[in-house]
């Protein structure tokens, strides 16, 4: 993962302001950030968080960001986010709640390139008002889970496998190896 801290504790709170937060639990978080990442792939061929995408049981997951995250909730004095949300468990619910500290703010778009804030716009648009299930159903559709086995890890190449690429493979492979 390439992705400076304040940038991501600012995606973070732009999908707890820009998606219904009721329904903004943990899953969904994980399928916002693959969703931005691979739908940034498609169009400019280079992802945001430059995360290790893992194939799991409920779709694909960044494992770092994961990680990060699960700090939140288990080990809070050490939690590097933990400035920037909560997660909540309601009583009779198995959703853990992504709870912001604050809204996304203008000051925040600094650490956003115009691409990528186009792109976190139209996935929050595209989510907004849908559940965990939703867009983990959505996640399966995508040649990342179809074409990849459980727990294997996801090649952002596999973005060109989907109908709605507009690159190539090469111009992706091009991209990664200049940041690798």
């Amino acid at each position: 993962m390439r992705i400076p801290i304040p940038k991501l504790k600012a995606m973070i709170l732009y999908f707890a302001t820009f998606t219904d937060p009721r329904l903004l639990g943990k899953v969904k978080l994980m399928k916002l950030f693959y969703f931005v990442d691979f739908t940034h792939v498609k169009n400019y061929a280079s992802p945001i968080t430059f995360d290790n995408y893992v194939r799991l049981e409920h779709g694909p997951i960044p494992s770092i960001i994961l990680n990060l995250v699960d700090a939140v909730e288990d080990d809070t004095d050490n939690a590097i986010l933990v400035d920037s949300f909560s997660i909540k468990t309601r009583d009779g619910s198995n959703q853990k709640r992504v709870v912001p500290t604050r809204e996304f703010i203008s000051k925040d778009e600094k650490y956003f390139t115009p691409s990528e804030l186009k792109v976190l716009k139209s996935v929050c648009d595209r989510f907004a008002g849908k559940t965990g299930k939703f867009i983990e159903d959505k996640s399966h559709e995508e040649a990342a889970w179809s074409k990849t086995k459980e727990l294997e890890s996801i090649p952002y190449t596999l973005a060109t496998e989907d109908p709605d690429c507009h690159v190539s493979k090469e111009e992706i492979e091009f991209v990664l190896g200049i940041f690798n």
